[in-house]
Parts: structure tokens; C-alpha cells; sequence
């Protein structure tokens, strides 16, 4: 299967409610993108809104993935910096492949297409993300030539006497 990628799509109902579903269905499966399951579609709603705001306002990027359906199968949303100091860099938020789709090199496909769409911004050095420890994304990003650069210890509280490590990779562009 071939998923063909679209940095900046023009967002209507239907490319919103795919992403929805798709962080529905990847939080469900127990995926690391701020829900613990199990999550309905109005529980991410309002992070789906507030990320879609940031893409309307200018300040966020937003990168989708359709499979040969036409289904949103995968995401990565490119947040700049508005710290002057920090301009030079870019966040990657919210990024996700769809369950049925992973352990197949989509996610390298993802992370691949992440980075030339941040290489086409200008100006940006590097591309910084978080993960939450314990699901050895750690090892995904860093075979994707992402760096671990810093780890807050139990900086992510899942549950109760549930707390995992707070994990912040770099990915150098120059």
C-alpha cells in the first residue's frame, strides 16, 4: 500500500473527522498521543480544535497521510516557536500511524516526509519532539536519526502510581 502525503491540506469536515478517528483509534490501541484509553471521539475533539486553530492562525504546520482508500492513515503537526530565541527550530506534535498500518515502515515513511516538510519551511535547524517513555519510541525515533537530548523521570503521569519518563529527541537538519 502506497499512503501519499499532503503538507498544509485545506482542513473541511471530512480531513477533520479522519484525523479525529484515526487519534481515536490510535490512543485506543494505546498509543502515546496525550489520551489513555479508553477515549471517545469528544474527549479528543477539543485538542483536535485547539491543534486546527494553531494551523489556521499560521503558527502550525500540518502534515497528513491517506491510504490508497483515501483514509487519513497517518499525521504530524509542525509547531514553530514564537520565542525569538527560537526560531530556528520546529516542534513535531501528534504524530501517528494508524494501527492497522504500523510495524510496516509507515512510520519511517512519516517521520521521512516530517522532515522534508520541515526542510521546506526554511530557516529551521532541527526538529524537536517528546515521547513518553516505557514504549520504545525512544528506539523508533532514533533509528530515524532522531537524538534523546532529555529525559524528565516520571515527567508523565499516566494513572495513578503510573508515571513514565518525559523523553525530548532532536533531529539536526543541518
Amino acid at each position: 500500500m502506497t499512503l501519499t502525503f499532503t503538507l498544509d491540506p485545506a482542513v473541511d469536515p471530512s480531513l477533520r473527522d479522519g484525523i479525529l478517528a484515526l487519534w481515536a483509534d490510535v490512543s485506543n490501541a494505546g498509543g502515546a498521543v496525550g489520551f489513555v484509553p479508553p477515549v471517545g471521539l469528544d474527549d479528543i475533539r477539543p485538542a483536535l480544535d485547539e491543534h486546527l486553530a494553531g494551523v489556521a492562525r499560521g503558527g502550525c504546520r500540518l502534515l497528513v497521510a491517506h491510504d490508497e482508500g483515501g483514509e487519513v492513515a497517518a499525521t504530524a503537526f509542525l509547531t514553530h516557536n514564537t520565542h525569538r530565541l527560537q526560531l530556528h527550530w520546529v516542534w513535531a506534535y501528534t504524530v501517528m500511524v494508524h494501527p492497522r498500518l504500523q510495524g510496516k515502515g509507515y512510520g519511517r515513511e512519516l517521520m521521512a516526509a516530517t522532515e522534508a516538510a520541515a526542510r521546506s519551511i526554511g530557516n529551521i535547524d532541527a526538529i524537536r519532539l517528546t515521547c513518553r517513555g516505557g514504549h520504545g519510541l525512544e528506539r523508533f525515533y532514533a533509528s530515524c536519526g532522531y537524538k534523546e537530548v532529555g529525559r524528565v523521570p516520571g515527567g508523565i503521569r499516566v494513572a495513578p502510581g503510573d508515571d513514565r519518563d518525559d523523553v525530548t529527541m532532536l533531529l539536526p537538519l543541518y
